[in-house]
């Protein structure tokens, strides 16, 4: 291979301590329609008002530019999860807090992308909600159609989803509004010391 990787003078710790914060990826997983972008974008939000710097990378956002050549195929799939990955990396040495907001359905990839950046450096969120409950709530009309015949490959229906053996944060929204899993996220982030900001 003719290529080399650059070593720049500045680093992701240098990135980090001018923006006054510890990097982190929170990689939230969980079935269509189980809320992930929702919640994603309150904690951000909150974080946001604590002054932090972030960036929300959201599935479907990403299947609009980078990932739009892909479809849902297993093996598209775990590449889709491969180059979010690689993008959340990049934004992690840039010091910030990275939001991932995919379905991630198999635990292999999600395993690779936690070794992609560290373990230290990566909190997967399992925005756990029944089947049940993302049929009836069906915000995109997505599970009428595949139940329809009309969507291949839909996970938790004719593609399985592997939900996650021990994540660092579990959340039930089956149980809790929006503002209450937000807050219990930002809640474990300041117990892992990585912001200061009560919730």
């Amino acid at each position: 291979m003719n290529i080399r990787r650059t070593v720049l003078t500045l680093g992701k710790r240098a990135r980090a301590e001018l923006k006054g914060q510890r990097p982190l990826i929170l990689w939230m997983t969980g079935l269509s329609g189980a809320g992930k972008s929702t919640i994603a974008d309150r904690v951000e939000d909150k974080l946001w008002r604590c002054g932090h710097h972030t960036m929300v990378l959201d599935g479907d956002n990403l299947r609009f530019g980078l990932n739009k050549d892909l479809a849902f195929t297993d093996s598209d799939r775990v590449e889709n999860i491969r180059r979010t990955a690689e993008v959340a990396r990049l934004m992690l040495d840039a010091g910030l807090i990275v939001i991932c907001s995919l379905i991630s359905p198999f635990r292999r990839e999600r395993t690779l992308a936690r070794q992609l950046v560290g373990a230290d450096e990566f909190l997967e969120v399992f925005v756990d909600t029944p089947l049940d409950e993302c049929i009836r709530r069906d915000p995109k009309g997505l599970y009428a159609r595949a139940i329809a015949g009309e969507i291949p490959n839909f996970t938790g229906l004719s593609s399985p989803y592997e939900p996650p053996d021990a994540p660092e944060i579990h959340l039930h929204t089956a149980v809790h509004d929006v503002d209450t899993l937000a807050d219990h996220v930002l809640g474990e982030l300041r117990r892992r010391g990585v912001i200061a900001c009560l919730p």
